[in-house]
């Protein structure tokens, strides 16, 4: 039975390392835990790390020549790597949604910034992930950000049992660094070094506060996610990690010019409600460089806390007994196909490193084959002995960590809002819009997806393949969740409940 509110739930504040230590030293010794009828000493941890839109640009992804990710690079040295693991939204809230509840957006109806699973009647009995695991026995711990802002966090949630410190900029500077961005002095949409220590940061506390927990030796089996907000904008870190990017030096992703040309206005509207300049804008203002350089300084930083948490597990003597997994909830465009953020069903928005390591998972293996963020449900239910859950969409990995070369016969697939899907399998992503309108790309040949196929009748076969894995339920959005949600009424794209215009709101479309 779940635990109740009353009795068990405990939302720890971060105040100072001593006073921390004190305190999840309390909480771990003073819990009873349920047992369904298994040894639950023989059952492995779990360390979930959570990272917001960092896209592939990870050293052992090769995302980028130039960046450092010495951390992640070693945790995926020592289990397993998926090449090729996808979002199921390119956006936080659906994204971490599916994770956490093993369903589809295009299932729950959850396409936008809103709304909180709990709010939307059909999902507020949903057993989660962490919920799944405290049924079984587990403790369950959380930090940063697990569920989109603050979701799950507040003292009636029961999704987990301790909470530390929220996700976030715990800095801001007095006036904006790159000045005015269309659409006006977004806060969210900056970027730029200060004179900070490293420990000024907030995913400085969450990881810290993940270490404490951690150095207490909580009594197995326990469930710890930790979350981190960078690389999200605003792209904030402490200057030692821009210097690691000289800009002289600083290598741009791969761009090309007119890449639009041949996609469908569909591919517009479904990056339309977001805060993020078109790139073009970056250029004129000379800010291409420095976001790029904004960017790779975060994911360094966010890297070097990975590594005090993993350090902090192979303190403790328990590393054995655990198992790891690395993930993040999308990725994020920089400058490739003329924008910057996520919202699209591309390459740069889907694909994010996934990674299993510890207990049960070989070392120093990557397989290529397309999985989705649905898959760590059912994997890590099956790594750590748990029954199976019979309503997950995902599929276990099981067989990828033993064999990495074991072929799968699913695509990995994203879905923006209702009726716009891509399916992504080992060398094509196919992409249907909710206005009928498509798009192909040969991955294997045009990694950087520069020519859409989908007019060429040689590839028609290929095009039928791919349409029967289209999601069968496409849910509608729920009434009030606009947040960077399109509906298609009448063949119409409406925004907002109101229909939208050729040129509303895109510079230069």
């Amino acid at each position: 039975m779940r635990r109740t509110e009353s009795s068990h739930k405990r939302i720890v504040q971060w105040q100072t390392p001593l006073r921390i230590l004190l305190l999840v030293a309390i909480l771990v010794s003073c819990k009873e835990k349920p047992t369904d009828g298994v040894e639950t000493q023989a059952k492995p941890n779990v360390l979930f790390i959570a990272v917001d839109d960092l896209n592939d640009w990870v050293g052992c992804l090769q995302g980028h020549p130039q960046v450092q990710t010495p951390n992640i690079d070693r945790l995926a040295a020592s289990g397993t790597l998926f090449t090729n693991a996808h979002a199921q939204s390119p956006i936080c809230n659906p994204s971490r949604t599916s994770v956490l509840t093993g369903l589809r957006p295009s299932t729950t109806g959850i396409y936008g910034l809103s709304p909180w699973i709990r709010e939307v009647p059909d999902l507020q009995e949903v057993v989660t992930l962490p919920q799944y695991f405290s049924q079984h026995g587990y403790e369950t711990f959380s930090a940063g950000k697990l569920y989109h802002g603050g979701y799950g966090r507040d003292k009636s949630d029961t999704e987990f049992d301790s909470i530390g410190p929220r996700a976030g900029v715990k800095t801001s500077p007095p006036s904006k660094l790159a000045g005015e961005t269309p659409g006006g002095n977004n806060p969210w949409v900056d970027w730029g070094s200060f004179p900070l220590e490293d420990s000024e940061m907030q995913d400085w506390e969450v990881a810290s506060w993940a270490v404490e927990v951690l150095k207490s030796k909580p009594q197995a089996p326990y469930f710890l996610s930790v979350g981190f907000f960078l690389p999200h904008v605003p792209l904030y870190a402490p200057l030692s990690y821009f210097e690691k990017y000289p800009e002289e030096t600083l290598v741009l992703p791969p761009m090309l010019e007119n890449d639009r040309d041949d996609t469908p206005r569909a591919s517009w509207y479904n990056h339309w409600d977001v805060p993020e300049p078109r790139w073009q804008w970056f250029k004129e203002q000379r800010q291409d460089t420095a976001f790029v350089r904004s960017y790779l300084a975060a994911i360094s930083f966010m890297d070097t806390q990975v590594g005090r948490v993993l350090d902090a597990l192979e303190e403790n003597g328990q590393a054995e007994n655990t198992i790891i997994v690395l993930w993040s909830d999308h990725g994020f465009h920089l400058g490739e196909k003329g924008i910057s953020g996520k919202n699209t069903l591309w390459e740069r928005s889907t694909r994010v490193p996934l990674i299993f390591a510890g207990k049960g998972v070989s070392t120093n293996q990557k397989s290529a084959e397309p999985v989705e963020l649905l898959d760590i449900f059912p994997t890590l239910n099956a790594l750590c002995g748990l029954p199976e859950k019979s309503n997950l969409e995902g599929h276990s990995l099981e067989r990828q960590l033993e064999d990495p070369a074991t072929r799968r016969p699913w695509p990995a697939i994203t879905t923006n809002n209702q009726g716009n899907h891509a399916i992504r399998t080992n060398d094509w992503r196919y992409i249907r819009y909710a206005d009928g309108s498509e798009e192909l790309y040969h991955t294997e040949v045009d990694p950087h997806e520069w020519t859409n196929l989908i007019g060429n009748p040689a590839y028609r076969t290929m095009v039928d393949s791919l349409q029967q894995w289209l999601p069968k339920q496409d849910h509608p959005p729920y009434v009030g969740n606009y947040q960077r949600v399109l509906e298609y009424k009448e063949g119409r794209p409406i925004w907002q409940g109101k229909p939208i215009r050729p040129n509303d709101g895109i510079p230069g479309f």
